[in-house]
């Protein structure tokens, strides 16, 4: 079967996240757990075990995608522990994912592993599981009244009332700096109209050859000055969606205001009731993925979803294609969002070990820079390993950097003080 070579290069959402079979060729036992949040949804959680008798457990998730079979379980369990994996109540969606209620997912699940017989929970945020991980562990340390009362959005939250357990260490590997901040690097500035997703301003075009850029496999070269007009229309582009996001949510608060202050009318009944769905367009265009000067590192030239801009930028898959008010706000934007490392990292007390990958397409090197200065631990460690985003081969015989990260956190996982 002939395969378009540019496929292998797509590893973004769950592709090549997944174990190895080969790799879990022994016996081993998975338990479901269903389990009610504390705002009464629904998560479910699966436990991989080869004794029963595990005292340590790694808990892997991500805030709005859902792999049964995450890559690490077979080191974890080699490592003598067991795994957690679960799912979030937003699989597959952004249009509902706002972080501080995943929190309550992530709440529900450590309170069970806790009610287990656990005595040391290892969080392993992978990807975007990383922010989310960063950010329960920030509210999970504060004293509940200190904690997150409504999301950006305005919506209430009862982080305060929630049971939500504090891990014993945390494990990131190829973590981004949180969701809204990769969008941040990687929203298209030259949009000039949101109606108009073919809508652009030339002087801004990252894939104008005026502009520097060059087809993929080679690297496009954009001088210092463009890069930086780019990054601040980048900010101000998410600053209009943001003022964009709070005018929808302040135009329904006021319908229903007015619900309740007796206007019964059809009409503000509507307004009340209405959530209102945007598409949002050109999302994947961070000037590192085709310049490779620019925070230099083994990566290719391209994104996680390829190296065609357009197939991201224009068609169906992209990041944040689908999003309400409350979800921008909580989750994409690099502005609003609280799931960022810049905003929780410093309350990450606990020992903390970061695993990159060189060739990484999401994750750049002074994103990791970032990262792990801004840990608020002395017990933290860093290592590089060669791999894309998720540690598949940069180059034929080489061997798996999923492999080698499984190492590293095994040796994580057995050493006796941090």
């Amino acid at each position: 079967m002939n395969q378009d070579p540019d496929k292998g290069k797509v590893t973004a959402g769950l592709r090549g996240a997944g174990w190895n079979p080969a790799r879990m060729d022994r016996p081993f036992r998975t338990t479901p757990y269903a389990l009610r949040t504390a705002d009464a949804q629904r998560t479910l959680g699966l436990l991989y075990s080869q004794s029963g008798h595990e005292k340590t457990v790694v808990c892997l998730m991500h805030p709005r995608e859902f792999i049964g079979t995450p890559y690490l379980v077979p080191d974890v369990l080699d490592a003598g522990c067991a795994a957690w994996v679960q799912a979030p109540r937003a699989i597959g969606t952004d249009l509902r994912l706002e972080h501080e209620a995943a929190l309550l997912d992530v709440a529900a699940g450590m309170a069970h592993l806790r009610q287990l017989g656990f005595t040391r929970i290892v969080l392993l945020g992978n990807s975007g599981g990383a922010g989310l991980y960063a950010f329960y562990t920030q509210q999970s340390l504060r004293a509940p009244a200190s904690r997150i009362t409504r999301t950006p959005g305005g919506r209430p939250v009862k982080l305060a009332e929630a049971d939500m357990p504090a891990p014993d260490d945390l494990v990131f590997v190829s973590p981004h700096p949180g969701q809204g901040q990769l969008l941040l690097n990687g929203i298209d500035p030259s949009v000039t109209d949101e109606n108009d997703p073919f809508s652009v301003d030339p002087s801004l075009d990252p894939f104008d050859a005026a502009n520097g850029f060059v087809p993929a496999p080679a690297s496009s070269r954009y001088s210092p000055e463009f890069v930086a007009a780019y990054r601040a229309a980048q900010h101000a582009r998410v600053e209009r969606l943001d003022a964009r996001a709070h005018a929808m949510l302040a135009e329904r608060a006021r319908a229903r205001q007015q619900l309740k202050s007796g206007d019964g009318s059809k009409a503000t009944r509507q307004r009340a009731a209405h959530t209102q769905i945007s598409l949002l367009w050109r999302t994947d265009a961070d000037l590192r993925c085709w310049d490779l000067s620019l925070d230099p590192s083994d990566r290719e030239a391209g994104t996680l979803w390829g190296r065609d801009p357009y197939a991201s930028n224009y068609g169906s898959v992209g990041f944040a294609r689908m999003i309400t008010p409350e979800s921008w706000l909580s989750t994409w934007s690099g502005i609003s969002s609280n799931a960022s490392f810049a905003k929780c990292g410093a309350e990450v007390t606990l020992p903390s070990f970061v695993i990159e990958y060189t060739g990484d397409q999401a994750a750049f090197p002074s994103d990791m820079d970032a990262i792990y200065t801004c840990l608020g631990t002395s017990a933290k460690r860093r290592e590089r390993v060669r791999g894309n985003h998720h540690g598949q081969p940069l180059a034929a015989g080489e061997e798996s950097g999923q492999v080698l990260a499984g190492r590293l956190l095994q040796e994580w996982l057995h050493a006796p003080s941090k």
